[in-house]
């Protein structure tokens, strides 16, 4: 078994593979916004007019969404080439030329010229994208990131999976809780509530917190929590959107 730690060149490496390409740009292409994406996204962001940052963009499915429903100052960035290269080509055949793409990393934009004074009057971080940064220091330095090239009171959405939703879940915990006492974890992980899985859309790093460490984290880099509820609470949405995410928690914030 490979003992490598994951690393950010890690995950970059599988988002730009192209069984991850593929998946997300199919997705991009067919699926769009999820009924609860759209109810949010219209509630804490009224104004059609705010400049809009999405983090971790992708293929563009979000993206594309938001210029779909009105939005049209919108300036969206990713760390994964190909992924990126994707989103901008279906901006092109959608005949949404004017939205912005950025090749950066959450974790520095402060080293990309494209945020030097930048004030943003919404961020989203959208399909648990916040959870893929390995490292709890890592996505805090996201978090922080985001705060900084946001307006004051600016609305921040972003969703996570949450390892207590259920009590399957909080068993399967425990067990892992105990495989991390007795040092018999995947030795490729970082903390516990990491995991690391391939399925349909390739190989996967996943950060699954518990709802007391995003708000811990909220309060740590300027952001007050302002909603948090999980998928099911919030809309049915179409088989498709089954079939490509599993059930999340939305989290809404505002910068401080």
């Amino acid at each position: 078994m490979e003992t490598k730690k994951i690393t950010a060149q890690t995950v970059r490496a599988d988002f730009n593979d192209l069984v991850a390409v593929v998946h997300y740009t199919k997705a991009a292409h067919a699926l769009g916004l999820w009924a609860s994406e759209h109810t949010l996204i219209q509630r804490f962001f009224p104004d059609l007019q705010s400049p809009l940052l999405e983090a971790g963009c992708g293929a563009g499915r979000v993206t594309l969404g938001l210029w779909q429903i009105g939005y049209r100052h919108i300036t969206a960035f990713d760390f994964a080439e190909e992924l990126l290269d994707q989103a901008r080509s279906l901006a092109i055949e959608r005949a949404a030329t004017a939205i912005t793409f950025v090749h950066a990393d959450a974790t520095q934009l402060t080293e990309s010229p494209a945020f030097p004074n930048q004030r943003f009057g919404g961020a989203l971080f959208m399909f648990n994208g916040l959870m893929q940064i390995p490292g709890r220091e890592n996505r805090r330095s996201a978090l922080r990131e985001l705060h900084r090239v946001c307006s004051p009171a600016a609305p921040f959405l972003f969703t996570t999976h949450d390892r207590d939703a259920t009590p399957t879940e909080r068993a399967l915990w425990r067990l892992e809780k105990l495989r991390w006492a007795r040092g018999e974890q995947n030795p490729r992980l970082l903390e516990f509530g990491d995991r690391y899985f391939q399925d349909e859309a390739g190989r996967t790093f996943m950060h699954l917190p518990d709802r007391e460490e995003v708000l811990a984290d909220l309060a740590a880099t300027g952001w007050q929590p302002t909603f948090d509820m999980m998928r099911t609470e919030l809309s049915r949405e179409k088989p498709a959107v089954h079939e490509f995410s599993d059930n999340c928690r939305f989290w809404a914030a505002e910068r401080i």
